[in-house]
């Protein structure tokens, strides 16, 4: 029996309050079960440190009156938890919420590099670059 912890980030309207849930998932013969183990308010949320801003490393900890040390399912997932957090409380909340030891230019929303799902946009800039370089290599000074 394997049994995956998933972090969900629930959101209630209205009340304007965002819960963040660990939920435990196992699954028995053919059945799925979920199970709560822990909830916090994203009000309670003093600090997310990333551990090391510059190893590609899923761990993180999440700093509420208690350190939780957590482990995503990739460094990107781990990336992605951290800007939505940022945004609900950007939106919602608007209090200090420290994010550190992760790299600034991946929790930019608007950076090209910020979201694995852009890596063809990376690609494509890093070809231009390469095409003007050549370009340039090859023109005769005069």
């Amino acid at each position: 029996m394997k049994i995956m912890i998933n972090l969900y980030i629930f959101h209630c309207f209205s009340f304007k309050e965002v819960e963040i849930c660990m939920v435990k998932h196992w699954r028995v013969d053919r059945e799925e079960k979920y199970e709560i183990v822990e909830k916090w308010f994203l009000k309670d949320l003093e600090m997310i440190d990333g551990k090391e801003a510059d190893t590609d490393n899923p761990y993180f900890d999440m700093h509420f009156q208690k350190v939780y040390n957590m482990e995503a399912y990739s460094c990107a997932s781990k990336y992605t938890f951290a800007r939505t957090l940022n945004k609900l409380n950007a939106t919602y909340l608007k209090k200090d919420f420290k994010i550190v030891n992760f790299d600034d230019t991946y929790l930019n929303d608007d950076s090209i590099w910020s979201s694995s799902n852009r890596d063809f946009l990376v690609v494509m800039r890093v070809c231009f670059y390469a095409s003007n370089l050549l370009c340039l290599s090859l023109c005769r000074l005069s």
